[in-house]
């Protein structure tokens, strides 16, 4: 008969995986007729019986169990798997930044003076252990999902944010990210936490929007690109990645002609480069909505453009927060940037845009249609182009994996 068994190995293997060799060795080297029976019950039952389970992946499982130990104040059990989460190699290991997390974490669900010794014991880990912890002045944090917020000293004062790149070490890129009429620098939040993994991601909200300064109209295109030049020079400390959409990527071609030597590469999605006759009636018609009726009504109009009818259907809250965000708009911001982009004009100057550049265009978008967005990367030298399935006019929103997918491939072929 066979007396190999299968499930102890397993628990054994499991548990050497997650703690290390070091420490089962000496675990099982110490036990006694007292703790023996202890530690064959352990190996089975949670290293094999749970551990060995597929549903949850090993970094997962050592959160969970950080967590855990935490709340209930197990500091013994809490000290031993930082230890393990943090040793080199192991599987679901863990970095300073992911235990800083959990502690966080649980500073909310399980209480401060928890998550404040849970934070004691790991720092203290981490120093043996010899991982660099710099000092850092507290009033310079800042949410990483963000990022650290700032005016320009320039006039009108343009409301900015900064992501740093979460690995800690020097960008890639630095990337700035442009919003459309309408809207603010949220409407990023999503692909800038995705490009902050090893960019420095800037974002902002264009004057008379947001948090930004909203001086006395009509503003020009120009002047837009001017302020995002000023946020560049001022913030960047070199050249970008410029991406814009909609209205931001109207700034965004005029700030690749205008200030060439700031734009080392540009993403252009769901705008166009001119409005033909018929188009700028509709921005008059627009303005004039505005100072008839509000905001709330261009708000209202606004949505059907923007949106697909499949999403509107089945993102409802989504398409609410962005409704309201439109109504609460600065009247007089608004009417002054919609009289910008109804003179909207680089068609006969886009062969001057050297940056390599990305076109974007959104497969049912209304507003810009392909048709737009071909156009422009046609006029541009060696312009990639290409089209979203099923996404309307805000595509970061409505298509936010194919979106970033289209621009991580980009950033990789712009020079660092």
């Amino acid at each position: 008969m066979d007396n190999f068994d299968s499930d102890a190995e397993r628990g054994t293997r499991n548990r050497r995986a997650i703690l290390g060799d070091a420490w089962v060795d000496k675990s099982q080297a110490n036990a006694t007729s007292f703790s023996a029976d202890f530690q064959d019950f352990i190996t089975r039952y949670a290293w094999h019986g749970i551990w060995g389970r597929p549903g949850l992946d090993e970094r997962t499982r050592r959160i969970i169990v950080l967590s855990i130990t935490c709340a209930m104040g197990r500091w013994e059990e809490f000290e031993l798997h930082v230890r393990a989460a943090i040793a080199d190699g192991t599987p679901g290991q863990l970095s300073p930044d992911d235990l800083k997390e959990v502690l966080l974490q649980s500073a909310v669900y399980a209480g401060v003076p928890a998550a404040n010794t849970g934070l004691a014991l790991a720092t203290k880990i981490l120093r043996e252990a010899g991982v660099p912890l710099p000092k850092v002045d507290v009033r310079e944090v800042s949410h990483p999902g963000a990022g650290r917020a700032g005016r320009t000293a320039v006039s009108p004062s343009i409301a900015y944010a900064v992501r740093e790149p979460r690995h800690g070490g020097a960008p890639r890129h630095t990337v700035v990210l442009s919003h459309a009429l309408g809207c603010d620098r949220s409407m990023w939040d999503g692909l800038a936490a995705t490009l902050a993994e090893d960019c420095r991601v800037i974002v902002y909200d264009q004057r008379g929007h947001g948090a930004s300064d909203a001086p006395a109209g009509p503003y020009t295109v120009a002047e837009l690109a001017d302020d995002a030049a000023a946020l560049i020079r001022e913030v960047a400390n070199g050249p970008v990645v410029f991406i814009g959409l909609s209205m931001g990527g109207m700034v965004a071609q005029e700030l690749a002609l205008r200030h060439p030597s700031l734009v080392k590469g540009l993403v252009l999605a769901n705008t166009t480069a001119v409005y033909d006759a018929a188009a700028r009636e509709g921005w008059k018609a627009r303005i004039e909505l505005v100072r008839s009726k509000g905001m709330a009504a261009v708000a209202e109009m606004a949505m059907p453009r923007w949106f697909g009818d499949d999403f509107r259907q089945s993102n409802a809250s989504t398409v609410d927060r962005w409704r309201r965000r439109v109504a609460s708009c600065h009247p007089g911001g608004y009417i002054a940037t919609c009289e910008a982009l109804q003179g909207m004009d680089t068609l006969d100057r886009l062969p001057g845009i050297q940056a390599p550049t990305l076109v974007i265009a959104g497969e049912i978008d209304p507003g810009t249609p392909v048709a737009m967005n071909e156009t422009i990367a046609r006029g541009i030298p060696g312009a990639e182009f290409t089209v979203l399935p099923g996404a309307s006019h805000l595509s970061v929103l409505e298509r936010p994996a194919a979106f970033a997918g289209r621009v991580l491939d980009f950033l990789k072929k712009v020079p660092t």
